[in-house]
């Protein structure tokens, strides 16, 4: 094995590398935690007194060693904005590092050597878990982390269908049929679906549950009131106009997200349809938007900056060896009723 020379100063990264650790366990070694096993202990203390390793501010390694990478796609929506709060606030609270980083290229999702390319990237930083927010995480990329070592967790995950992957959510098949309930006890028949991509797994769950509150009540839905695409306003808004440019127009609309119900409001005003009076709508995340809108937004409550912590704390443990109770794990919904619902229009 290869020593660094006396002559350099060495670093706790460097004692891990050449014990052949994780940044993590050397950490535990300094530390005196006693999660390490006896021969790991002498070998990690063994490299530190050969190449000269002298903790001049333990607490300083230790922060720096426990880092956490956040990827996603967009920051500026509220709904991701309202997570990254939960992630920090728990970041914080564990005297972690947080960074934020855009997903990898497209070549790591078909490429095995550029997926171990990035994560070994990651681990040379320090990084001791990954939090992905609604963003797709490849094969490529899980087979890497695996064998690095670094735990991944993904909250609300998009085209992903790998057992293995531990996800963090909210009941959104019953969050789902909730507000569709909440909309049929008010009368509705004709009550339409805009909802975000069908690669989404949050998004089909609370479709299914849309289509479970029909099925309840013995409404047969109809194709045409089903729309699926992004969760953007302006997805919102363009199968808003569809839907209610039909010659038998929906009287109600459960929205897949709070922007795709603002995308809803929008349409419904540009056309001079009054809501509630000829028109509900309901969201879903119930983000700080749905008291600004006009009316106020009906929307199903997930826990969102519960859903950060639970990520941050979930993806520690991991790191420490500890494995979550369940790979699925979900925080309970509410709706929250206000002004954009209303009893179906007599007329």
């Amino acid at each position: 094995m290869r020593r660094r020379g006396r002559s350099e100063r060495a670093t706790l990264m460097d004692v891990a590398r050449l014990a052949g650790v994780s940044p993590t366990t050397a950490s535990k070694v300094l530390n005196g935690r006693s999660d390490v096993g006896a021969k790991t202990r002498e070998l990690v203390l063994e490299v530190m007194a050969e190449i000269g390793y002298k903790p001049t501010a333990v607490r300083h390694e230790q922060t720096r060693d426990r880092t956490l990478v956040t990827v996603l796609d967009i920051v500026e929506s509220r709904y991701a904005g309202t997570v990254l709060q939960g992630i920090l606030l728990a970041a914080t609270s564990a005297q972690a590092e947080l960074l934020l980083r855009l997903p990898p290229e497209e070549p790591i999702s078909t490429s095995r050597t550029a997926a171990r390319a990035w994560m070994e990237e990651q681990k040379a930083s320090g990084v001791v878990g990954i939090i992905a927010l609604a963003v797709a995480v490849p094969d490529s990329v899980l087979l890497a982390a695996e064998d690095f070592e670094v735990p991944v967790v993904t909250i609300d995950p998009i085209d992903t269908t790998e057992s293995r992957l531990v996800s963090i959510g909210s009941t959104n098949w019953a969050g789902g049929r909730s507000a569709t309930e909440h909309i049929i006890k008010l009368g509705h028949r004709r009550v339409a679906w805009i909802g975000g991509p069908l690669g989404s797994a949050p998004s089909l769950e609370r479709f299914h549950g849309y289509q479970a509150a029909l099925d309840s009540a013995g409404i047969t839905p109809d194709r045409a009131l089903i729309r699926h695409e992004a969760f953007s306003v302006e997805a919102g808004q363009r199968h808003g106009h569809d839907v209610l440019a039909l010659d038998e127009r929906p009287t109600a609309i459960v929205a897949g997200n709070d922007e795709i119900a603002v995308g809803v409001l929008i349409a419904a005003k540009e056309l001079g349809i009054s809501v509630p009076g000829e028109l509900s709508v309901t969201g879903f995340d119930d983000t700080p938007q749905t008291e600004w809108t006009t009316p106020r937004l009906t929307s199903v409550r997930q826990p969102l900056v519960g859903m950060g912590r639970m990520a941050v704390e979930t993806v520690l443990g991991m790191a420490d060896g500890v494995q979550p109770a369940s790979r699925h794990l979900q925080l309970a919904t509410t709706l929250s009723v206000r002004d954009s619902t209303g009893p179906i229009p007599s007329s």
